[in-house]
């Protein structure tokens, strides 16, 4: 695929994040459906514990998790290459130029540090050399990790700061918005888990901390934007255009990795401060799933004119924003199975919504190839089926 610089959009990383999130949906379902002792599950594991009809169900969250490793991997490269061009152009600084337009630019933040967690988990489970040193990547993992902290903060200061120095409509914001808090949560979440992991203390006490700072951060802001957005949204006539109402759900994907990031700083002060937080753990992600099942109703219903008038017969980058709600939820059922409800309909529910959320993500991907496959041949005579933008 091909894509045109002028028409390039940092939210096209939502694609491999997309596949990021699925490829670490089907890790999440095994290791927290399965009781495999304590660490992270690895393939040994999961084919000693599992037979029959079971077998074949993990088998085939398996074949997901590599084939979505995959996909996120040469996707991330691809459009890293774009991005890295698409920077040197006029068109980044108009993007940046508007704090109404700016959140876009954090979207490559949340799929490169998605990588981190694909690596410890789904490329690691299939490596027995990654799972049987697992404790020899943390101190590469931080370092790593730090780095991308360090510029994602730089850049959040500076857009804060143009905020605050510019003024703009906020009667003009949409959910897209959310872009920051999502991108400071999955630092945390990334964050946290080096922490629940390391053996070192020294390692944990460095994440946790950066962490703390990241993810207080985001839980500002995340509270900030909700309210003004829904504040702006009660004023307002209608919907957000079309382009922005995929962004509905973002606010599920927040809510999953700060979840997860308090799971793990809980893991945390057990491993290394003596804390015993069973309860804990079964309210935080409870809570937080009983929110994601109240508020993904609520969106999809105001979705459903927008999935049968336009889902299937156009296409704009931000549809990829659909993805990463569903692959939430699905990995927030996982932990809720293990910690609190761990029964038959928990686990099928989360096999279909994985299940749809594959399909959705495949629909899209052949949506964006064919609008790559337009541009390419500039088939601006004819009229098409599906409206690119």
């Amino acid at each position: 695929m091909t894509t045109n610089l002028k028409k390039f959009s940092p939210l096209i990383f939502l694609a491999p994040l997309g596949a990021g999130g699925l490829s670490v949906a089907f890790f999440a379902f095994m290791n927290y459906t399965l009781e495999h002792g304590k660490g992270l599950i690895n393939f040994a594991q999961t084919h000693n514990l599992s037979s029959g009809f079971t077998e074949f169900v993990y088998s085939f969250m398996e074949f997901g998790m590599a084939f979505f490793t995959i996909v996120h991997i040469v996707l991330t490269l691809y459009f890293g290459v774009m991005l890295l061009k698409w920077l040197k152009t006029d068109a980044y600084k108009e993007l940046m130029s508007s704090p109404l337009t700016s959140s876009a630019i954090f979207a490559p933040f949340v799929s490169i540090t998605m990588t981190m967690n694909v690596m410890i988990g789904s490329v690691r489970y299939f490596f027995p050399v990654l799972s049987d040193n697992l404790q020899v990547m943390m101190l590469p993992g931080l370092i790593a990790w730090l780095i991308i902290l360090v510029a994602l903060m730089r850049l959040e200061i500076k857009v804060l700061k143009e905020s605050f120095l510019k003024g703009f409509d906020l009667n003009k914001i949409h959910f897209g918005w959310l872009m920051q808090p999502f991108a400071l949560g999955m630092v945390t979440v990334t964050g946290t888990g080096i922490a629940a992991m390391a053996q070192s203390k020294s390692i944990a006490d460095v994440a946790i901390f950066m962490s703390l700072m990241t993810g207080t951060m985001a839980l500002f802001l995340l509270m900030v934007k909700m309210i003004t957005i829904f504040k702006s949204q009660f004023k307002r006539d209608g919907l957000p255009e079309k382009q922005f109402l995929p962004s509905i759900l973002i606010i599920v994907p927040n809510i999953t990795i700060l979840s997860i990031a308090a799971f793990r700083f809980g893991h945390y002060l057990e491993h290394h401060q003596g804390a015993h937080l069973q309860s804990y753990f079964m309210i935080v992600m409870t809570v937080a799933f009983a929110i994601e099942t109240w508020y993904m109703a609520f969106g999809i219903s105001l979705l459903s004119d927008y999935m049968k008038k336009h889902l299937l017969k156009e296409f704009h980058v931000s549809q990829w924003g659909m993805i990463c709600p569903f692959v939430a939820y699905s990995v927030m059922g996982s932990f809720v199975y293990k910690v609190f409800l761990p029964y038959a309909f928990v686990f099928w529910g989360v096999v279909a919504v994985t299940v749809f959320t594959i399909a959705l993500y495949i629909f899209l991907l052949t949506k964006q190839y064919m609008c790559f496959k337009r541009n390419q041949a500039n088939a601006v005579a004819k009229p098409r089926a599906l409206s690119c933008s």
